[in-house]
C-alpha cells in the first residue's frame, strides 16, 4: 500500500516538472491547488463577546488606541496614501532600511505625532485621566515600532520622568512642557561600559566647586563612558547624568544632574564627546551613544535635588538621612520603565500570537485519508500545545500588567516598595515569556515564519534587548526575592506577622493539597492556588533557613546569597507567577456569569496548570508526586482542546488591526501570488510603498 502511495505522489511532483507543450508554462501555473479560507469563514462567530473582551484586556482608552491605529495606517510617513487600490499594506515593513534611515524615519514619526498635539500634558499634567490616555497611546505605539516606543519612552519616562520625580520646581518650570513639545530633547546617561547592573559602581564624577558653585562633571576612565545612552547619538541636547557626588573629598553617593549636550544647531558642547554604539540586533531606529564627559561645569541648580541638595557653600542637606533608601529614591524612574517593558513584553507576544493562530486556522497540512481535505495545522493537538498554553499565558500576564498599571499611576510614597518588587518579577517573567512566545511562533509558522515582512522574526530581533535593560531578569528575580527574605527576617525578629507584598499566606500553616487529584480538582483555582502558595511558601522558608545557616556561621551575606542564587531566582519566579495567578482570578470572578466567564476561567487553567507541567520545581521539592503530575500533564492537553474552539475570538479580542500583523495572518496566497511578467505581487507592492514612504 505505501508503494502504490509513494508511486502515486512521485508522479505527481513529476508533473510539476513537465512544461504544458501548448503554452510552454508549467501546468502547476493553470491549476492551482490551494484556495485561501479566511479564520472567519472556518471558524464561524466566536461563543463570546469579542468587544467586551477587548474592553477587560486593553482595560481603558480604546477610542485613543484605535485612533492611533488610524493614524499609522493613513497618515506619513506611516504608510504611503499612493497605495495601489486593493493591496494590502502592512504599515511596519522597515526591515531593507539602512540603520541612518530608521533613525531619520523614527524620529520623523515622533515629530509627526508631536505637531498633531498628541504629546501635551504628558509631563505637565497629574491626572491620571492623562496618565491612562498616555499610557494608551505608548502601547499603541509600541505594538506599531518598538524603536519609536523607545525612543520616545527614554526621552519622555526617563528623561523626562527623572526631571519630574527627582527635580523640583525650578527644573519643573524650565524643562517639562519644553520637553513635551521638544524644545528639550532628553536622554538618560546612567549605565556605563564597566556598570550596568550595578548602579552604586559607577565611575563618573561630581566634584563640588564651592568657590564657582558648579559641579564639575567627568569621566575619569574608559570604563566610565556612559553607554548604550538612547538618543544621545544624534537627536539628544540634554542629559540627565548619574554621577557620584564628591564635595569636599567625600563621596555621597549616586546623584542625579542635568548637563546639556548640544546647542540648538546640534553641535556638541563644550567637553562633551559622543560616539555611536553602532549596528545593533534590533532597534536601530534608536540612536545609542557613548558620552564622555571633559570636566564639564554646570550650575549647581542643575542638580535634580527633590531627594538631596548642596547648598551654596558646600553643605550638603537631605531629607532621607538612610543612604540605602536614599539611592531607592533615585532610581525611581526606573520603576516606570520596568512597568511599561512589561506591558511592552504583553503586547509583542499577542502580535506574535494573533499573527501565528490566524495563520495555524487557515493553513492546511496532511489529510487523515486519501480524498480528504488536508486539516488545519491548529487542529493538531501538537500545535495546539505549542501555541495555546502561550496565548492563556498571554491573557493572564494582561490581567496582572493591568493592575499594576492602575496601581502604578494611582501610587502613593508608601507604595514604592510593592511597585519595585512586583515590576521586577512581572518585567522578567514577562519578557522572557515574550522571547519564548515568539520563537513558537516563529517555528509554528515554519519557513513563512522566517520572512521578516511576517513581522515575528523581526519582532524577535527588535525586542530581544527587553530582557537587559531596566534591569537583567535574573538580577530582577534576586532582588524580589532580597526583599521577601528581608520582610521575613524583619517578621521573626519583631514577631509580627507578615504584612503587604502578597505575603499573609505565608503566616498559616503550611498549604496541604489532597491526595488523589482529578480533572475537576485541578481545574479549580482553589487547587491552583494553593499549589502557588505552596510553592511560594516552601522556598521562601528554604531560603530563609539556608541563607540564616550560613549567616550563622559568620558566612557574609554577599557570598550567602550567592551561594543560595539558585534558591533565591526560583522564589522570585514563584512570588511574580503566584500574583499573576491570584489576579487572573479576581477578574474571572469579577465577571458576571455569561459568556466571557468560561472562557476565562479556561485561559486561567491552561496558563496555571502549565507552569506546573512546564516547572520542574513542583517535582523537585515533592509539591506533587509523580502520578499527580501525569494527572496534571494530561490536563493540559486536555484544556488545549478545550481553549481550541475559542481560539480566533481570543485574538481578535487583542483588537490589533490587519496592518500592524504579519500578512501571513490573512490571505497569504493572494499576497504571494505572481503577477505576471513585469508586474509586482503584493509583496513588492506593499514594500514600494514602504520605500516611499522614507523619500
Amino acid at each position: 500500500m505505501e508503494s502504490v502511495r509513494a508511486h502515486r505522489r512521485a508522479g505527481i511532483l513529476a508533473q510539476h516538472f513537465v512544461p504544458d507543450e501548448t503554452t510552454g508554462a508549467s501546468s502547476v501555473a493553470t491549476a492551482p491547488c490551494l484556495s485561501y479560507q479566511s479564520p472567519e469563514t472556518n471558524e464561524g462567530a466566536p461563543s463570546f463577546n469579542v468587544a467586551a473582551m477587548r474592553q477587560i484586556i486593553d482595560a481603558h482608552d480604546l477610542d485613543m488606541r484605535d485612533v492611533m491605529y488610524s493614524i499609522f495606517a493613513n497618515d506619513k510617513p506611516f504608510r504611503s496614501k499612493d497605495a495601489p487600490k486593493g493591496v494590502p499594506v502592512y504599515t511596519a515593513m522597515d526591515y531593507n532600511a539602512t540603520k541612518e534611515e530608521q533613525r531619520e524615519i523614527t524620529f520623523e514619526r515622533i515629530m509627526h505625532l508631536k505637531n498633531k498635539g498628541l504629546f501635551k500634558s504628558w509631563l505637565t499634567s497629574d491626572d491620571p485621566k492623562e496618565a491612562y490616555k498616555k499610557a494608551a497611546m505608548h502601547e499603541a505605539i509600541s505594538i506599531y515600532d518598538h524603536s519609536m516606543a523607545i525612543k520616545l519612552g527614554v526621552h519622555v519616562h526617563l528623561w523626562g520622568g527623572a526631571v519630574k520625580y527627582l527635580g523640583t520646581k525650578r527644573h519643573h518650570d524650565k524643562y517639562l512642557a519644553g520637553t513635551e513639545d521638544y524644545h528639550y530633547s532628553g536622554c538618560f546617561a546612567l549605565t556605563e561600559l564597566g556598570h550596568g547592573s550595578n548602579v552604586r559602581g559607577i565611575e563618573t564624577l561630581a566634584t563640588y566647586d564651592a568657590n564657582a558653585q558648579e559641579f564639575v562633571i567627568n569621566t575619569p576612565c574608559e570604563s566610565a563612558q556612559k553607554y548604550w545612552i538612547g538618543g544621545a547619538a544624534q537627536h539628544a541636547n540634554h542629559t540627565s547624568a548619574f554621577a557620584q557626588l564628591i564635595i569636599g573629598g567625600e563621596n555621597k553617593g549616586v546623584h542625579a544632574f542635568v548637563v546639556p549636550l548640544r546647542d540648538r544647531q546640534g553641535k556638541l558642547m563644550p567637553g562633551i564627546r559622543i560616539l555611536d554604539c553602532g549596528h545593533k540586533m534590533g532597534l536601530n531606529g534608536v540612536d545609542n551613544g557613548r558620552i564622555w564627559f571633559d570636566n564639564v561645569r554646570i550650575p549647581r541648580e542643575n542638580l535634580l535635588n527633590a531627594v538631596a541638595d548642596v547648598t551654596p557653600e558646600g553643605k550638603y542637606v537631605s531629607p532621607i538621612s538612610d543612604p540605602d533608601q536614599r539611592f531607592a529614591a533615585f532610581m525611581a524612574p526606573l520603576t516606570g520603565g520596568r512597568v511599561t517593558l512589561a506591558i511592552s513584553s504583553v503586547n509583542q507576544s499577542k502580535v506574535g500570537l494573533a499573527t501565528a493562530l490566524r495563520y495555524a486556522l487557515s493553513r492546511r497540512c496532511f489529510s487523515p485519508a486519501d480524498g480528504q481535505p488536508e486539516l488545519r495545522i491548529l487542529d493538531y493537538p501538537s500545535h495546539q500545545r505549542r501555541l495555546l498554553p502561550l496565548l492563556a499565558k498571554t491573557y493572564t500576564m494582561q490581567f496582572a500588567v493591568n493592575e499594576l498599571k492602575t496601581q502604578y499611576i494611582h501610587r502613593k510614597p508608601s507604595d514604592a516598595k510593592f511597585i519595585h518588587v512586583v515590576s521586577s518579577g512581572y518585567k522578567a517573567l514577562m519578557s522572557w515569556h515574550m522571547s519564548r512566545t515568539l520563537q513558537e511562533c516563529r517555528e509554528a509558522c515554519g519557513g513563512q515564519g522566517y520572512k521578516s515582512d511576517n513581522r515575528i522574526g523581526q519582532l524577535k530581533g527588535e525586542h530581544d534587548v527587553t530582557s537587559t535593560f531596566e534591569g537583567d531578569n535574573h538580577v530582577l528575580l534576586q532582588q524580589v526575592s532580597k526583599a521577601l527574605l528581608g520582610d521575613l527576617f524583619a517578621s521573626k525578629k519583631n514577631g509580627k506577622p507578615l504584612r503587604g507584598m502578597g505575603l499573609e499566606h505565608i503566616n498559616g500553616p503550611r498549604p496541604q493539597l489532597p491526595s488523589q487529584l482529578t480533572a475537576e480538582i485541578v481545574r479549580s483555582a482553589d487547587f491552583q492556588l494553593t499549589l502557588f502558595r505552596l510553592r511560594e511558601y516552601d522556598l521562601l522558608m528554604r531560603f530563609g533557613a539556608d541563607m540564616g545557616a550560613s549567616l550563622k556561621k559568620g558566612v557574609p551575606m554577599f557570598e550567602a546569597f550567592n551561594q543560595t542564587y539558585q534558591l533565591a531566582t526560583e522564589l522570585g519566579k514563584a512570588h511574580a507567577e503566584r500574583a499573576i495567578l491570584e489576579s487572573a482570578i479576581r477578574n474571572g470572578r469579577e465577571l458576571a456569569s455569561g459568556s466571557l466567564r468560561p472562557v476565562v476561567d479556561l485561559l486561567r487553567s491552561l496558563s496555571a496548570l502549565a507552569i506546573v507541567d512546564e516547572d520542574a520545581v513542583f517535582l523537585r521539592y515533592g509539591y506533587l508526586t509523580p502520578e499527580q503530575s501525569q494527572v496534571i500533564h494530561k490536563e493540559v492537553a486536555a484544556l488545549c482542546g478545550d481553549v481550541r474552539p475559542h481560539t480566533l475570538g481570543l485574538v481578535q479580542s487583542f483588537g490589533i488591526p490587519q496592518h500592524l500583523l504579519g500578512p501571513i495572518a490573512f490571505d497569504w496566497i493572494q499576497y504571494n501570488a505572481y503577477q505576471g511578467p513585469g508586474k509586482e505581487s503584493a509583496v513588492e507592492q506593499a514594500q514600494a510603498v514602504f520605500e516611499a514612504a522614507l523619500l
